[in-house]
């Protein structure tokens, strides 16, 4: 808890009035590898409490559309279609399938994590099951030449499913932001490129 309330990006998101340190996980990749832009339809999974979608909703405009999804209850943001529900649980996929009209998605960002049991192997398998939706979600909705930015745990079962993320874009990079910290096995797969046929 001391370690939280000193921490230099608390202290920031407070004193930028961001809703949560996240945001300058994405604020780093964003300005490192040029993700969001004016016009994109961009969905959010796992967005509560929202700073990233405080950020990505600014920098989609002009006439972009951010629809984000979480368990968690989530204050409204300006500009923000927000989904309260289980990704898992087919009427709130749905849901966010009748929230895009019929619109393909220029790029999905996922900040999902399980509910830590503390029991590692369970841990790791659930938060790998979340990625699995994340680019099952990409496979269905992202249009060719989308990207997918996600969080995930290194560990069992990670290079299998960086190999899956493989066959579905052109392009994989891992980015580790400062803002994550360092104890943390945390760490984002930026996937770019949707292929128009998966390999």
């Amino acid at each position: 808890m001391n370690q939280h309330v000193h921490d230099p990006y608390v202290l920031k998101a407070k004193h930028e009035g961001w809703r949560s340190r996240a945001v300058f996980k994405l604020s780093e990749i964003d300005e490192k590898d040029h993700l969001l832009k004016p016009g994109m339809t961009v969905v959010d999974l796992g967005s509560a409490p929202g700073s990233w979608c405080e950020y990505a909703v600014r920098r989609i405009q002009p006439g972009g559309r951010l629809i984000a999804l979480d368990l968690l209850p989530m204050d409204p943001i300006k500009g923000v279609t927000f989904i309260q529900g289980d990704f898992r649980e087919d009427e709130v996929f749905r849901q966010l399938t009748d929230a895009l009209e019929g619109r393909m998605v220029d790029l999905v960002l996922s900040d999902m994590a399980p509910n830590l049991t503390g029991i590692a192997v369970s841990d790791q398998a659930r938060g790998m099951h979340l990625m699995e939706l994340a680019l099952e979600f990409c496979r269905m909705h992202l249009k060719p030449g989308g990207d997918m930015l996600v969080k995930v745990f290194q560990g069992s079962g990670f290079m299998e499913l960086r190999d899956e993320v493989v066959g579905v874009f052109e392009r994989l990079q891992v980015r580790k932001p400062a803002a994550s910290r360092d104890r943390s096995a945390e760490t984002y797969l930026l996937a770019r490129g949707k292929r128009l046929q998966p390999l």
